[in-house]
């Protein structure tokens, strides 16, 4: 498959659109993302159709607390990423682009959506798992086709992608979670090799879209859980994107290059805090047997109207369009 956004240099070499990386690409070589090559002028995917993983998992999994909640959507997910996090929470398939694809599968966009179709109490499809930006031509194609088969689509995203691009995007996603790792640009080129602006263009595009939007926050000990730069990013969130964007603040374990401890459930329990003063639905995420930041209540009369353990969701004061039961708020969530 040709990557569609792309332009041709004088010297044979092309130049990536998809991202704010904006590659340059020798004739032969890939991008930052390994996953588009520059063949003799041309960009082209090197993965179109390569699935690392897929499951049906419950939307909340993605994490998506407002968005039908309880739930189930298909899962599927790639090779390769645009970011370099060295705390990759899933870096075998991040951060690791096969070359020859051996025993992996390969499918295409029609075969997604029948065996979407046919998976029982199914909501749709989202994007995850990998960074679903550098599959976009493949996605793009697939939640077309979901949308016409009267399939939902989920996008679980770094959120480093031009606009442009994007713009395509809002009119096919019907959801998005995405992961805002800090609210420091040096964090972002230091951490991941990117930067933070292009980040909080897209939230406030899909805002601006009236798509719906979670954001989910990964704390990691040292780096970026400063209370006053937290509180920065959910000041920006709230006077931005609205009071009732929904936020996960989530708990980082040690992975791929990064050794740091397990985040102190103090912590987060501290950033919850602070977030509340700013947030109508912020939660806690990746640590069980805490009493605050797991289910949902409403912002007017403060009943309880979803519980939550783990994965196991209860709409106990809910109605069918998502608005609460006892004092008639809402939406609350998206039903």
């Amino acid at each position: 498959m040709d990557a569609k956004y792309y332009t041709v240099n004088a010297d044979t070499s092309v130049t990536c659109t998809l991202c704010p990386h904006g590659c340059t690409i020798k004739n032969g070589h890939v991008g930052i993302c390994g996953t588009r090559r520059n063949s003799n002028g041309k960009l082209v995917l090197t993965s179109e159709g390569i699935i690392a993983s897929s499951n049906l998992d419950p939307i909340e999994k993605k994490p998506l607390y407002h968005y039908h909640p309880d739930s189930k959507i298909f899962s599927i997910g790639g090779y390769g990423c645009n970011l370099k996090c060295k705390f990759c929470q899933n870096s075998e398939i991040s951060q690791c682009v096969p070359t020859g694809y051996s025993g992996v599968r390969d499918i295409n966009p029609q075969e997604i959506i029948d065996k979407a179709l046919n998976l029982p109490n199914n909501l749709g499809i989202a994007y995850t798992y990998n960074e679903p930006t550098v599959f976009f031509e493949f996605m793009l194609e697939t939640a077309r086709r979901a949308k016409e088969a009267g399939l939902k689509n989920v996008m679980v995203t770094n959120g480093y992608i031009n606009l442009a691009p994007l713009s395509e995007l809002l009119g096919v996603i019907d959801a998005f979670n995405v992961d805002l790792k800090a609210f420091s640009d040096d964090f972002y080129r230091t951490m991941t090799g990117a930067r933070l602006k292009p980040v909080l263009n897209t939230l406030d595009a899909i805002c601006q879209a009236g798509n719906h939007l979670e954001i989910a926050f990964l704390v990691i000990p040292g780096k970026n859980d400063s209370p006053d730069e937290a509180e920065d990013m959910f000041r920006w969130i709230s006077q931005t994107l609205g009071k009732n964007t929904v936020l996960h603040i989530n708990r980082f374990y040690p992975a791929y290059k990064f050794n740091a401890p397990p985040t102190p459930v103090e912590k987060l329990l501290e950033l919850y805090e602070i977030a509340t003063g700013w947030l109508n639905y912020v939660y806690i995420g990746n640590v069980r047997d805490i009493n605050q930041g797991t289910n949902t209540r409403c912002p007017s009369c403060g009943s309880t109207v979803i519980k939550r353990d783990g994965y196991n969701t209860s709409l106990v004061a809910l109605d069918s369009k998502g608005y609460c039961k006892i004092c008639g708020y809402g939406p609350v969530a998206v039903m």
